[in-house]
């Protein structure tokens, strides 16, 4: 019986390579913009792999904090918090100087019609940040769509390739990047970029939003016929492992599971699991937003939960009726509005 309380237990429970990876992590380490969907889950497994490898480090949760519910449960689970808005610079320059942070910061949904408020959170913030912990080592949350949309049989897009996004998330999420990479070059800052293509939670994510138009009865379109995703689990523990490999110049890297997923086919399976059969709409394209994660799994290792258990999961999930959240991800948007 999935609760949310098992859901959580088991995003927070960190492995044993983790827990040896955290006691190379020289200091403390510091969450900023700990208050969205990854952040929480983030902070709790970093602070039970400190305590796990018997080690005395603060992990520190920097946000907001809109909900005070998640505000609670950090606390509870030893990790401090510190309320502030990062786009203050009084705020921000208050901060302690911490030796590895994992910047979280950005704005994606409500960026039409509002596009200023989502350049300054993504592209001017990252600058002040960048300088204020010039001296850290600093790990970057980016985004998978900074790639263009690339054929289904180029096997998705590897750091190497040349960036292409499109619409102004995208472009300002490249943004964030260039703030962190001129820090790496003025300052020595090491920074490592973790471009992140949809990690899965049950409570969100692509597979909940595929079941809740099979539920729904909304067709699922085609036209962007693939996607990728991970175990929202494994990539929170990326982001903590990624502190140890910050370099100057900085280090980029995809982050995602192994598989390219059907759509069709994984929305067939959850409609199997679900008892509906979902509807499509649409030609199947052949190309979508793909990225190549070839090297974070050389690095560190495949993720804990392959793509058919988390189509299962999603849907024992829903079916148990635990708490779900209504962050929607817009998998199939091609053309950068959001």
């Amino acid at each position: 019986m999935w609760t949310e309380e098992k859901l959580e237990a088991m995003l927070t429970e960190p492995s044993d390579a983790l827990i040896e990876d955290m006691k190379k992590i020289k200091g403390d380490i510091m969450v900023l913009g700990a208050g969205g969907k990854m952040g929480p889950t983030l902070c709790i497994l970093a602070k039970n792999a400190i305590k796990r490898a018997g080690l005395e480090k603060r992990v520190i949760a920097v946000s907001r904090f809109g909900d005070a519910t998640v505000r609670e449960r950090l606390q509870r689970s030893g990790v401090e918090v510190i309320s502030a808005d990062l786009l203050d610079n009084d705020s921000l320059n208050a901060l302690p100087e911490v030796e590895n942070i994992i910047y979280m910061a950005g704005r994606k949904f409500g960026t039409d019609g509002n596009e200023y408020l989502t350049w300054a959170m993504n592209a001017t913030l990252p600058a002040f940040v960048a300088y204020k912990f010039r001296r850290s080592s600093i790990v970057v949350f980016s985004s998978g769509n900074i790639y263009p949309i690339v054929p289904l049989a180029s096997g998705g897009s590897c750091e190497e390739d040349p960036v292409g996004p499109i619409g102004e998330y995208p472009m300002s999420t490249l943004a964030r990047e260039r703030a962190f990479e001129y820090a790496t070059k003025q300052y020595g800052t090491k920074v490592f970029i973790y471009r992140l293509n949809f990690s899965v939670d049950l409570r969100y994510g692509v597979l909940f939003d595929c079941a809740k138009k099979i539920l729904d009865g909304t067709p699922i379109s085609l036209a962007t016929p693939c996607f990728n995703f991970i175990w929202q689990g494994s990539a929170n523990e990326i982001a903590i492992r990624g502190l140890l490999h910050a370099e100057s110049p900085m280090r980029v890297m995809n982050v995602t599971g192994p598989e390219t997923v059907s759509i069709k086919k994984a929305a067939l399976r959850l409609g199997k699991y679900l008892g509906k059969e979902p509807i499509f709409c649409e030609e199947e394209g052949d190309s979508a937003y793909l990225n190549d994660a070839s090297l974070a799994m050389e690095t560190f290792g495949y993720p804990a939960v392959s793509a058919h258990t988390l189509i299962r999961w999603q849907a024992e999930y829903i079916l148990d009726g635990a708490p779900t959240l209504d962050k929607p991800t817009h998998f199939e948007e091609r053309k950068g509005s959001y």
